[in-house]
């Protein structure tokens, strides 16, 4: 599996380490390690939700050009379309752990800065373009890390277990309480959100730093270029079937969901007729479809296969974001579909992990990430410009329509690659 080599005299420090991440693994079920990385994410993520549902807003209070707004989600996930490949590297060339506290310190330090601008009415529409790319940077390493982490933390026949509680975390934090949590203080005072987002930022970042564990990939001999190692999760990613496939099919819906989500905050009140606490609890209807899909994603892998689920989630999403733009014209409506495509989106999350985590080396892992993030990561910062320009020119229900056909399209491309599916 290893085109790599492990140093022939590692020193007493790597010896120690491999201990600890050896013992991690072979503890029973998911030990304390995971739930300090499980306990961060949960508070990250939550006060990450209060900035989901504050950045819009406050985006919104500065002007009511649907491009303009659109733009702030392009630049929180521009980085993943011009980073991801030097961020994968980075993380198989470094201890994972300590770049999961640096990249959560980095945040930290980008929302009190803007908290303090807020605070004192100085914002605007660029700050917020500059905030959510250096956020967005900085989630490059952490999430890599992370994920790159979980296999060292828990055992092979756990991952979708371990994978299925992050996603349910993530969707309970930062998509059903952190939303209308943030909401609820931007319409009390504008910067409470984002001085809350820096507490449970900093909180996440006491959390991550107890972890013992680091994942530290196996170093070559001899070191090599930057670019070589780029190039190398790059030819793993084209040369691999199944993960090749899945972040394809990633990429497109992530383009599309991009398209709709990224006025969101527009089409809730224009269309909708909801303000700005209901346009937080509609993000947090997301969330319970997506805590339902992470929760039972282990038993529905069980009872139906992971080739099974890819397929029914790649029917459900499409035609949920075609009803929203055909028929969602009243909150009660758009919240049942949001449910169901979120929990769609949530067990296809869990088990692409899964796949992934599986099947890529340990010490590739960082590289072959990336390159799969820049695709599938990337897209959604050009949907959602191209959502800006939609929404624009054919109204706010148009990047729905247009989004839930061309991943109907996706879905049917891509439907015989799927049949063929090898990684369970």
């Amino acid at each position: 599996m290893s085109e790599l080599s492990v140093p022939d005299a590692p020193d007493a420090t790597d010896a120690e380490e491999k201990a600890e991440d050896t013992k991690a693994v072979q503890g029973k079920g998911m030990g304390r390690e995971f739930r300090l990385l499980w306990s961060a994410d949960l508070i990250a993520t939550l006060g990450d939700g209060a900035l989901v549902a504050a950045i819009p807003l406050l985006a919104k209070s500065l002007t009511s050009d649907p491009s303009l707004v659109a733009g702030v989600a392009t630049a929180r996930t521009l980085p993943w379309l011009l980073l991801a490949l030097i961020g994968g590297a980075i993380v198989d060339r470094f201890d994972r752990r300590r770049l999961m506290v640096g990249a959560q310190a980095a945040q930290v330090a980008l929302v009190v800065v803007v908290a303090v601008i807020a605070t004192f009415d100085l914002a605007q529409i660029w700050m917020l373009y500059v905030l959510a790319f250096g956020v967005g940077c900085a989630e490059i390493l952490f999430t890599g890390a992370s994920q790159a982490l979980v296999p060292t933390l828990v055992k092979s026949d756990h991952l979708e277990a371990a994978n299925g509680r992050l996603v349910a975390t993530a969707s309970v934090s930062r998509e059903f309480a952190g939303p209308p949590l943030g909401a609820a203080l931007f319409a009390f005072a504008i910067p409470l959100p984002f001085w809350l987002n820096a507490i449970a930022f900093f909180v996440s970042l006491l959390l991550l730093s107890r972890i013992r564990a680091t994942g530290r990939p196996p170093r070559p001999e001899q070191p090599t270029a930057m670019r070589t190692e780029i190039a190398e999760g790059l030819r793993w990613l084209a040369k691999n079937r199944l993960p090749r496939t899945l972040t394809l099919i990633a990429g497109s819906g992530n383009f599309c969901e991009s398209m709709a989500l990224a006025t969101l905050v527009l089409f809730s009140h224009d269309v909708l007729g909801i303000g700005d606490r209901g346009y937080g609890l509609l993000l947090a209807a997301m969330a319970i479809g997506g805590v339902i899909g992470g929760l039972v994603s282990n038993r529905v892998v069980d009872r139906f296969g992971a080739r099974q689920v890819a397929i029914g989630v790649q029917v459900v999403c499409p035609l949920a974001w075609l009803a929203i733009g055909l028929v969602g014209r009243d909150p009660v409506t758009v919240v049942a579909l949001f449910t169901l495509f979120s929990i769609a989106l949530s067990m296809w999350n869990v088990v692409s992990w899964s796949v992934r985590q599986r099947l890529i080396p340990n010490e590739l892992m960082g590289r072959v990430s990336g390159a799969g993030r820049m695709f599938a990561f990337g897209a959604m910062p050009l949907g959602a410009l191209v959502g800006g320009f939609v929404a624009d020119w054919l109204g706010l229900v148009a990047p729905w329509i247009i989004g839930g056909i061309l991943s109907l399209l996706v879905a049917a491309f891509a439907l015989p690659a799927l049949r063929k599916w090898d990684g369970e």
